[in-house]
């Protein structure tokens, strides 16, 4: 239920204001707005206001602005207010506000989601240099070594771990190239990444070298009785150094009552905590959550804030082209492309960490309905304004015969587009995936 009421929310927004974007431009330039409606079918809710019926309909997969003279086809009195009586300017400003609003939202959401601060992992603005691989990777089976350092996937620059995971993330399956530093030379190799989770993510299995922190402390129990605190970086237990927090954790339960020295790092400072671990319901522990990295926390500014979300917003713009353009150069498996019954499962686990998640979600989906949008697909905005931008350069209008053509050669890529992805979402069910063997 969640994901479903989660789902409803983030499209039902999605939706009202692209077409928000659509009637208000309409207004500004004096189209009659015959209706307004979100979602597509048989119409659950409706009231008229003037000349415009706003109504909710049954199909919640979209929304439509009906306007008055919209089509060659619509019985037309050449009257000012009618769509096709404006100018291709002015029709081309109708058409682009939609994606133009979505844009505009996922910035503007963004920028409040950053607003609230947040901790995030210290690494991502780091170098990628290799710190330790998971277990069976197969950047360790190409012969990548600790301390390497990883500038390119490909021909792309990969200054940074999130640029990193940026390039990777999308190359499941897919040979790619490596150029890595290493004692000053510059080596290339060649690794396939595997298809992790069930969206089939590119992983080639490194980390950069990561130390454990303390992030949340219970009250009363051992850790902050001792004097840990939160933010303190494990150093070592004992005499083994650079623990990961796996083996920590199996330090602690393997220490029932016995004293165990934490040098950890705090404010820059090297020092030593004893804490004696005890059993608490049935769990020997010592009362803290240790994070597998350093963390920083982010507290931007209101100006910060908006100067982060366009650039983070600017970075999720690029991979969403970078995958569009995957699809026609093969780049991109189609099965990491995601439908209606996805995002309602994204939705949902959203939803259940937060509303800082969700919102996150919302601006992400909000920028890729944008760009989306923007393709050059007739059917969608972006193939309505090319057939306009074309016919401006013809100089002429476009036959009915034609642009019906064009119409129907973009439903039909559209409705191969709605099988991949829905065929994609029912695959991610695992009983139903069971029945795929050819998967």
């Amino acid at each position: 239920m969640t994901s479903i009421l989660a789902f409803v929310f983030v499209l039902g927004v999605l939706i009202f204001v692209h077409e928000l974007g659509h009637f208000l431009m309409a207004r500004r330039i004096g189209v009659r707005v015959l209706t307004f409606s979100l979602g597509f079918g048989p119409k659950l809710l409706s009231f008229k206001r003037g000349e415009t019926e706003y109504c909710v309909s049954a199909i919640p997969l979209g929304g439509y602005v009906k306007m008055a003279g919209e089509n060659p086809e619509d019985a037309r009195t050449g009257a000012a207010d009618e769509f096709l009586s404006k100018s291709k300017w002015q029709r081309f400003q109708v058409l682009i506000m939609g994606p133009v609003m979505n844009l505009l939202l996922a910035l503007v959401v963004m920028a409040v989601v950053l607003y609230q601060g947040a901790q995030v992992a210290a690494f991502e603005d780091d170098p990628v240099v290799i710190g330790s691989f998971a277990e069976n990777s197969v950047a360790g089976a190409a012969g990548l070594q600790p301390g390497d350092r990883i500038v390119r996937v490909d021909d792309e620059p990969v200054p940074t771990w999130e640029d990193f995971s940026m390039a990777i993330l999308p190359k499941a399956k897919r040979t790619v190239t490596l150029v890595i530093e290493r004692s000053g030379q510059s080596i290339e190799k060649q690794v396939v990444p595997e298809s992790v989770g069930k969206w089939e993510m590119g992983d080639i299995g490194v980390f950069p070298e990561m130390r454990p922190e303390i992030s949340v402390l219970n009250p009363g129990e051992p850790a902050e009785q001792s004097g840990l605190k939160s933010g303190d970086v494990v150093l070592a237990i004992g005499n083994e150094r650079a623990p990961s927090r796996d083996r920590i954790i199996e330090l602690i339960k393997g220490s029932e009552n016995k004293p165990l020295v934490f040098e950890i790092e705090r404010d820059g400072r090297t020092e030593q905590v004893t804490v004696t671990p005890r059993k608490t319901e049935d769990i020997v522990r010592i009362g803290a959550q240790i994070s597998p990295f350093e963390l920083k926390t982010v507290n931007p500014g209101f100006a910060d804030a908006i100067r982060l979300s366009v650039e983070r917003n600017w970075e999720w713009s690029k991979l969403i082209v970078k995958t569009l353009v995957g699809l026609f150069t093969r780049d991109t498996s189609v099965k990491q492309l995601m439908g209606p019954v996805a995002i309602a499962d994204l939705s949902g686990t959203a939803a259940e960490q937060g509303w800082l998640q969700l919102f996150s979600l919302m601006s992400m989906i909000s920028l890729n309905l944008g760009l989306l949008n923007l393709m050059p697909i007739p059917v969608l905005d972006g193939g309505h304004i090319a057939i306009l931008a074309l016919e401006g350069l013809s100089r002429r209008d476009f036959s009915m015969k034609v642009k019906e053509k064009m119409l129907i050669a973009g439903f039909v890529l559209l409705l191969m587009l709605m099988v991949t992805v829905i065929y994609n979402d029912l695959a991610r069910i695992q009983w139903i995936g069971r029945l795929m063997p050819w998967r």
